[in-house]
């Protein structure tokens, strides 16, 4: 009886714990009134009281199936178990001798195993997470157990054939059990699950057998140390214990066990049309819907997300609806049958803050006759750069650019590739300065600036920017490369522009640059050619001052023949239209 009273202890314990996991459960509604199928494997892990202290046994496996039914939080089950379990005999045979001094070399051994077969039905309380997919259950049973097997027998193989250790086992079909269990179950759906959880079970007065041949019930020999005929170490049989009356004693166990969960929910149907207020007609079911619009936004501007990824689960995880926010941030699902339901969104592969739409709210959206709405939130602290990447001096957008984002603060990067359109997406943290630079085949570009110290992320959440990429082998002109006349020598002003080159070749490192010099046509073509070419080359040598090698570098002298308007020679044009063909450009050379 004490021992009854210990395990009901336990299990108020166990009760305790499963109900402050649960404290903020709710009761769903197709949570109530269902029939529930739970098929299990495990291990037990038994301990058997009786006269035979040289036996130990062993643990073994657990099948078992429950059927429950709840009304609510509060339920009726059946429990069937069945449990296999193996004796031990750990009686030392090692230097042993009989009580004649005569070494016991030989033995035979046998153990037959130990099968458990339980059925017993109790109550059940079960306790649901908020969502209803995590419950806890506390499983009590009440029943009877059917015990047979376990015979162990040890005998000295030689003359005279002392029976060391024996139990009869056991042959009993009748015993009080009771077993307590703890489940938690994970529910993937409405209907499945798997689950998780322990037990104990105790038989109260489980009956041994007695062996009709030796007239007892176990015996086992007490030993004393012994010295050997040559001084060896050992222990001698003394006295054998005879137990000829069984004992009603109690067997206990704890197991650990996995399974499958099947809830025999009510149809939804049923539940969409008790909300209506109407009869269970199709009609019902076919006119209960009602229309949910959801608005992304913001929480620190309130601006209106577009873009914005939306999903309508129900609570088990079940996608109903999913959708795309328009220009003014909303999405509009339809037809939205009566039930509990989490919003999800992600824009830019970052999670908004979920809400929840419950039942109650389908009821006055019929009563008005009006959409359900909601809003979620954007509650990243990190600003979003909405890039553009087109071809420079164009409109044009250009797909597939590597975009590299170095954080020249923190020492990190990141890369995407822009989209059909040319547009990318990057997230920056607050008072940081960020670089970035465009790579694709049959493009460059220089490193561009972006910092966010300044902007004041309550005040905005999107930075626009536009970034270009020039195709290779296109001739870029340099405005400010200008020489003395009839000299070739780098002056002071020439030095920004020449650094801008230098400046591209180093985030570009793949790349070489042909550096271009060309004159007007006044004066002859010999000398415009070596005038130019010198220039080109003082250019080149002022990049290679710079850490540029020369084989990234090719220095051409155009001279008068690469002129971009009419004035050739013999045709008289006013000095500004001779300035336009005194130029510097560079070209530069991706590799093929």
């Amino acid at each position: 009886m004490n021992n009854l009273k210990n395990t009901i202890k336990l299990f108020v314990v166990a009760f305790v714990c499963a109900l402050s996991f649960t404290t903020n459960a709710q009761q769903l509604d197709n949570d109530i009134n269902y029939f529930q199928l739970s098929p299990r494997i495990g291990y037990d892990f038994p301990t058997y009281n009786n006269n035979t202290p040289a036996i130990d046994y062993n643990g073994g496996l657990n099948l078992g199936l429950s059927l429950d039914y709840y009304w609510s939080t509060f339920g009726f089950g059946f429990d069937f178990d069945y449990i296999k379990n193996q004796p031990e005999s750990v009686f030392a045979t090692d230097n042993l001798y009989n009580s004649g001094g005569i070494l016991i070399s030989t033995t035979n051994l046998s153990e037959d195993g130990i099968s458990r077969i339980f059925y017993g039905i109790g109550p059940n309380a079960q306790f649901r997470s908020k969502t209803g997919k995590f419950v806890a259950e506390i499983n009590t049973r009440f029943g009877l157990a059917s015990i047979k097997g376990g015979r162990t027998f040890l005998e000295n193989a030689a003359a005279p054939n002392e029976l060391l250790n024996f139990h009869a086992g056991y042959k009993d079909s009748g015993v009080f059990t009771f077993k307590g269990q703890v489940r938690f179950t994970y529910m993937l759906n409405n209907n499945f699950g798997i689950n998780a959880g322990a037990y104990y079970m105790r038989h109260f007065g489980a009956q041994e057998l007695v062996d009709p041949t030796l007239g007892i019930s176990a015996a086992y020999y007490d030993t004393v140390e012994f010295t050997g005929p040559t001084g060896e170490f050992g222990q001698r049989l003394e006295e054998v214990n005879l137990r000829e009356e069984a004992c009603d004693c109690d067997i206990s166990s704890v197991g650990l066990f996995a399974g499958i969960t099947y809830k025999f929910s009510k149809n939804k149907k049923d539940d969409v049309c008790e909300v209506c207020g109407e009869d269970h007609m199709p009609r019902c079911c076919a006119t209960c819907g009602c229309t949910v619009t959801i608005t992304a936004k913001d929480k620190f501007t309130f601006e209106i997300l577009p873009n914005t990824d939306v999903v309508l689960t129900d609570l088990y995880e079940n996608i109903v609806q999913t959708g795309t926010t328009n220009s003014y941030g909303v999405v509009v699902f339809n037809d939205v049958s009566a039930d509990d339901y989490i919003v999800q969104a992600k824009l830019y592969n970052v999670d908004l803050t979920e809400t929840s739409i419950s039942k109650s709210e389908f009821i006055d959206c019929k009563k008005e006759g009006n959409s359900i709405q909601k809003e979620i939130f954007y509650g990243d602290l990190n600003f979003i750069l909405k890039g553009d990447v087109v071809e420079c001096n164009t409109a044009i957008g250009i797909q597939g650019v590597d975009i590299l984002l170095k954080d020249k603060n923190n020492a990190g990067q990141k890369n995407t590739l822009s989209n059909a359109e040319g547009d990318f997406i990057f997230h920056l943290k607050q008072t940081s300065i960020y670089g970035l630079n465009g790579r694709k085949d049959g493009y460059f570009s220089n490193e561009v600036e972006v910092t966010t110290s300044g902007l004041d992320r309550s005040e905005s959440l999107f930075i626009d920017f536009e970034m270009c990429v020039n195709p290779c082998g296109q001739a870029i002109k340099l405005d400010n490369i200008i020489f003395n006349l009839d000299k070739w020598d780098i002056l002071p002003a020439a030095q920004p522009d020449l650094d801008y080159v230098v400046k591209l070749m180093q985030d570009n490192p793949t790349v070489s640059v042909e550096m271009s010099s060309h004159t007007d046509s006044r004066g002859s073509n010999p000398y415009n050619q070596t005038l130019s070419q010198k220039r080109a080359e003082s250019t080149v040598n002022y990049l290679m001052t710079k850490g540029i090698t020369r084989d990234r570098l090719v220095a051409r002298g155009a001279g008068e023949t690469e002129l971009l308007n009419r004035c050739a020679d013999g045709v008289t044009c006013p000095e500004s239209e001779h300035t336009i063909n005194r130029r510097t450009e560079f070209k530069v050379i991706c590799p093929q």
